[in-house]
């Protein structure tokens, strides 16, 4: 498999594990092979069951090999938006090389260096994104290689997630037999897809429905602002379908792809249908009016905790709207139900691709398109390895830990800086300081070094 060109994601969702083998040529993707099998082992977003998830990676992973001719070796794998951080860092160096030329390796040091940096101990770094190099004070510096400089800083945006859900996932990929590529938070893949160039610059909400929870993403400036999880998702219309119509899980599942709509006032009390009840040998009929009163009630919920989450941080007047995607966003009426509630103009995502066309692949289309479009910085970034966290004062978070449900509260003290637990992290703080004192030295010794050597410049040109 030319891994060049060849490009397999992995979405570990609630409802459904899928696969996609895709080829990019000449900026097109291509899908090669689908595979999808049901989710075992996972309840909203969160890995209960190692072994069960395993076997349901698995299998989607023959699916797509059949279906692709490839034998699928490793994947970019998403993660659950859940708890996630996304702080600023910063990582300065001295350039390796005699003759000052800056080179990937330096690059690989001042991504490294830009880790270095206060990680409590139930977290773990997911991944390093550059933002801008500065050579010798000169800063915007996209790509550094093959310049000549003394001094070598990034400022970036580190972010961290939840240890145990990280390392669950890696140990599933690692159990099916897989490689993992990269670790993506899987609203900042799925924007890739679904919002454009100018909706992630201007300011735009996505909305991704899925089985499991619901989660909302604030993109502005091209970046995550803000992410809220609401623990419930498509599931839950479906288990309350279940109990109030007394019928199975799956009979509630296939009457709501059926017959269900999300807007009561829009259905009709005139339209019945059969619902096989459990303990009963005839079928009862139940109104299409009565059945959309269920869901609404449910939806009403979940995006009411939502536009509550957004109102906190007043992300509801961003000019791009909202974008609705995920397997439940596939339940008509959804919306107008959601204009309705959040007073914006909404609009659905769905992925055109062959293989793909059902808003429950945004995140995996999402993923490879992620994979496609990282640059030759992005890749090193990506091969970086995070050395071990020590505790750094001073850390400035850009962005929030992701409230989950009945957290609201958490939300509004996420720049407070973690109290100090135990003794061993007073220890940890006196090496911190004296780490500081030592780099704040170094600093100085090479600020002075750059001056002297501006000077001895600026005097040669005066001659």
């Amino acid at each position: 498999m030319n891994q060049q060109h060849i490009y397999v994601s992995l979405d570990i969702g609630t409802t459904s594990i899928k696969v996609v083998v895709a080829e990019y040529v000449k900026g097109q993707i291509n899908i090669v092979g689908v595979g999808t099998e049901e989710s075992q082992g996972l309840s909203r977003g969160v890995i209960v069951d190692i072994d069960e998830t395993v076997a349901s990676i698995k299998s989607a992973v023959r699916q797509a090999e059949q279906k692709s001719g490839m034998k699928i070796r490793q994947a970019v794998v998403g993660i659950p938006s859940n708890q996630i951080q996304i702080e600023a860092c910063h990582g300065m160096i001295a350039v390796a090389n005699d003759n000052r030329e800056i080179t990937d390796k330096d690059v690989f040091n001042v991504i490294a260096a830009a880790k270095v940096r206060s990680v409590a101990p139930e977290r773990d770094i997911i991944s390093v994104l550059p933002d801008e190099f500065i050579v010798d004070g000169f800063d915007g510096i996209k790509d550094p290689r093959g310049m000549i400089g003394v001094r070598l800083e990034l400022h970036a945006k580190l972010v961290t997630g939840p240890r145990t859900i990280i390392h669950n996932i890696k140990r599933c990929v690692e159990k099916a037999g897989l490689t993992l590529v990269d670790l993506v938070v899987q609203p900042i893949a799925t924007a890739q897809v679904a919002l454009t160039e100018g909706e992630r610059e201007f300011g735009t909400l996505l909305l991704d429905m899925g089985g499991g929870q619901t989660s909302v993403s604030v993109f502005h400036e091209q970046l995550m602002k803000f992410s809220f999880v609401d623990q419930e998702g498509g599931d839950f219309v479906t288990k309350d379908i279940s109990i109030i119509l007394n019928t199975s899980l799956d009979n509630a599942e296939q009457i709501k792809r059926e017959y269900g709509y999300a807007v009561s006032a829009d259905s009709s009390s005139e339209e019945f249908f059969p619902v096989e009840t459990i303990g009963k040998k005839e079928p009862i009929r139940v109104d299409e009016h009565y059945l959309s009163e269920i869901i609404e009630a449910r939806l009403l919920q979940t995006f009411q905790t939502i536009k509550r989450a957004l109102e906190e941080v007043n992300a509801l007047d961003l000019p791009g709207g909202m974008i609705i995607t995920g397997g439940a966003a596939s339940l008509p009426g959804v919306l107008p139900l959601a204009e309705e509630v959040f007073g914006l103009t909404v609009k659905p995502y769905m992925p055109d691709q062959m293989g793909l066309r059902h808003p429950s692949y945004s995140s995996s289309l999402g993923l490879i398109a992620y994979s496609c479009q990282l640059g030759e910085i992005d890749r090193i970034a990506q091969k970086s390895n995070a050395p071990k966290s020590i505790t750094v004062q001073g850390s400035d978070p850009v962005s929030l830990k992701l409230p989950e449900k009945g957290q609201e509260e958490s939300a509004k003290n996420l720049r407070k800086p973690s109290p100090i637990a135990n003794k061993s992290s007073a220890r940890q703080m006196k090496k911190t300081k004296a780490h500081e004192e030592q780099v704040s030295a170094f600093s100085k010794k090479l600020h002075d070094f750059w001056k002297r050597l501006s000077a001895f410049f600026k005097s040669l040109m005066e001659e």
